[in-house]
């Protein structure tokens, strides 16, 4: 008895690293990746772009940057996180670094800035400064937060309490 099997060709290296053994099960991979990715990635990963100078030189006027929203769940904001601060909704955000946590006293004398009497080293700050601001007590919930580049007048620079509920997030480099 004869059977008439019709010849596969055999299949080569290459589309089996691309393809896999069964291509309609990397096909279903694929589908689910696509899905989950595209429904998950707003909620974890949120787009950012700088607008104005106050975080230079660590972060460039006009870039994109990522929010990393679940960077908060298993502890609290540290000092010198960059953070995503929301303002009235997801649509403004600030970008600031943490300088003070929440009890603290922060002030700035000389343009160096001075955290319960004293001194913070602030190797991110690389411009000359001579900021003075007096001293002032933060809540239990509140951090300060200011930018990294400390030459703007502080009038046209925005520096301030931030609620633990407006942190959305810590920015990604």
């Amino acid at each position: 008895m004869e059977t008439n099997l019709e010849a596969t060709p055999p299949r080569r290296w290459w589309q089996t690293v691309l393809i896999g053994r069964r291509p309609m099960r990397t096909l279903a991979r694929i589908a689910v990746l696509l899905v989950v990715s595209f429904a998950v990635f707003p909620f974890v990963l949120l787009p950012i772009r700088v607008e104005g100078t106050s975080m230079l030189p660590t972060y460039q006027d006009h870039r994109i940057n990522f929010v990393n929203r679940l960077a908060y769940r298993r502890h609290e904001p540290q000092r010198g996180d960059v953070v995503a601060i929301r303002t009235t909704g997801f649509h403004i955000m600030y970008m600031k670094r943490i300088i003070a946590l929440p009890g603290e006293t922060v002030a700035f004398h000389k343009g160096q800035a001075v955290i319960d009497g004293k001194a913070l080293s602030e190797p991110y700050v690389r411009f000359a400064c001579d900021w003075e601001v007096p001293p002032e007590s933060l809540g239990p919930d509140e951090y300060f937060c200011v930018g990294d580049n400390r030459s703007m007048n502080p009038s046209e620079h925005f520096k301030f309490r931030a609620p633990r509920s407006r942190i959305v997030g810590k920015v990604l480099l």
